[in-house]
């Protein structure tokens, strides 16, 4: 059966390519899954329509995490934490806790966005990475201080 893909599907290929699978595969699996299309002409135009309002969003996203990035480039987060001694501090700064300073500054930043490359165990001035789109990646300065 020919499939048109809806969706980027890893072991098929990419939105819009033109597929032949087993016909079970695609009824039981692809199409309830909104992963393809049965491939008409009705569905290929419907596919085209489905590409531009893909791009828009895409695009519209992209414009909005670019604004984001200028805005926590500039921005630096206090986290204050209790500590014992050699200010070694009890436990490790979580992406939560960054999160969560971010939304006192007023910005909304899921907590898997943010990736912290080393465990923070001690105060300190790092660099955390904020995933904002696929294409931008901001760093914000977080300082750890004593509570």
């Amino acid at each position: 059966m020919k499939v048109i893909l809806r969706k980027n599907f890893g072991q098929l290929g990419q939105i819009g390519n033109v597929v032949v699978v087993k016909d079970g595969y695609a009824r039981n699996f692809l199409i309830p899954r909104q992963i393809a299309y049965t491939a008409t002409a009705g569905n290929l135009r419907a596919l085209e329509e489905e590409k531009i309002q893909l791009a828009k969003k895409e695009s519209k996203e992209l414009e909005g995490a670019q604004t984001l990035l200028t805005e926590l480039e500039k921005l630096s987060v206090t986290i204050p934490v209790k500590v014992g001694e050699e200010d070694k501090i009890f436990g490790t700064v979580t992406t939560q806790m960054i999160s969560d300073a971010l939304k006192e500054k007023g910005y909304d930043v899921d907590k898997r966005k943010i990736e912290i490359t080393e465990p923070i165990k001690s105060l300190g001035i790092y660099s955390v990475n904020v995933k904002l789109h696929h294409e931008v990646n901001a760093v914000v300065k977080t300082w750890v201080v004593r509570e």
